[in-house]
């Protein structure tokens, strides 16, 4: 990556290298860009905040848990006749020496 800075800009930037001891122009520029990506991170956690803030007040875990329980009840009743119904069509049967079909027992 190549940058092209103007002679005032550059004269900025070693003096920044010099000041607060980096190595080297590309350090400098590493850290400005890590610094920039962590404002941005910090933004975004800040909006998800207030998106938080701004949906209004939430229900008791309580209350979730109890309609959590409730819709598990009813697909495992809704469920299990159907799952009855397939495991007795489709038991495993046993093919004897002599070509005859068993049940399991």
């Amino acid at each position: 990556m190549n940058i092209s800075l103007n002679d005032d800009l550059k004269a900025f930037v070693d003096s920044r290298i010099k000041t607060r001891g980096y190595s080297s122009t590309s350090e400098y520029v590493r850290d400005l860009v890590r610094r920039d990506e962590e404002r941005a991170k910090e933004k975004r956690f800040k909006a998800l905040i207030q998106d938080g803030l701004d949906s209004g007040p939430g229900r008791p875990w309580d209350e979730i848990r109890a309609g959590f329980l409730t819709d598990i009840g009813a697909a495992k009743a809704t469920a299990a006749p159907k799952a009855n119904r397939l495991s007795a069509k489709s038991s495993p049967k046993r093919i004897s020496a002599l070509g005859r079909c068993s049940a399991p027992e």
